[in-house]
């Protein structure tokens, strides 16, 4: 048994700290890319006020059905991140994850996959879930293949839902099951 269970390679999972975090979180969201990787919604800016009222109602306050952490590097110390398990269903043992790599500079760099298997492990050894599965976009090839990586299965698509700059883009759908999970780690 592992005794760094929230702890991967690169980064470590950690409480979502209104103190710590709503600066970062509201600095990404000044970042149109990052919001259109993130979101289907129209990008929006948040401020610091409005990004630590929304951490204090939506992430500490204990809820049986979404658990949300921060992604840290290991090397440095440093917030990089977001990703949550909500809406659990717990009859199913079924969870949607959602993640955020929020600088451009940490793009790329194997913070995401990493904190995905973190989280996966999370998801199929502590919760005993038996599928995580999440959306993503079409336009967003780096995010579909970290999940690949991760044992993500494609599960189908909603066609040309996305209008971003006037052209039309599919939303990806995707998901592990733990038997698949189990295979990837052994």
């Amino acid at each position: 048994m592992n005794g760094n269970l929230l702890t991967g390679s690169l980064v470590q999972l950690c409480a979502v700290n209104s103190v710590s975090d709503a600066e970062p979180f509201s600095r990404w969201s000044r970042d149109s890319e990052f919001m259109r990787l993130s979101d289907a919604s129209p990008a929006q800016m948040w401020t610091i006020k409005q990004t630590t009222e929304f951490i204090e109602k939506e992430f500490e306050t204990e809820s049986p059905t979404m658990f949300a952490f921060s992604i840290w590097t290991r090397e440095d110390n440093r917030i990089v991140g977001e990703i949550d398990l909500s809406g659990i269903n717990w009859a199913s043992g079924e969870s949607i994850v959602g993640i955020s790599i929020g600088d451009r500079n940490d793009w790329g760099k194997g913070y995401g996959t990493d904190a995905m298997r973190v989280i996966l492990r999370f998801a199929f050894d502590e919760l005993n879930l038996h599928r995580v599965f999440l959306n993503t976009f079409e336009y967003n090839p780096r995010a579909i293949r970290s999940y690949e990586k991760c044992g993500f299965k494609h599960e189908g698509r909603q066609r040309r839902v996305l209008n971003r700059d006037g052209k039309r883009w599919d939303i990806l759908y995707m998901g592990i099951l733990r038997e698949e999970w189990e295979k990837l780690e052994s």
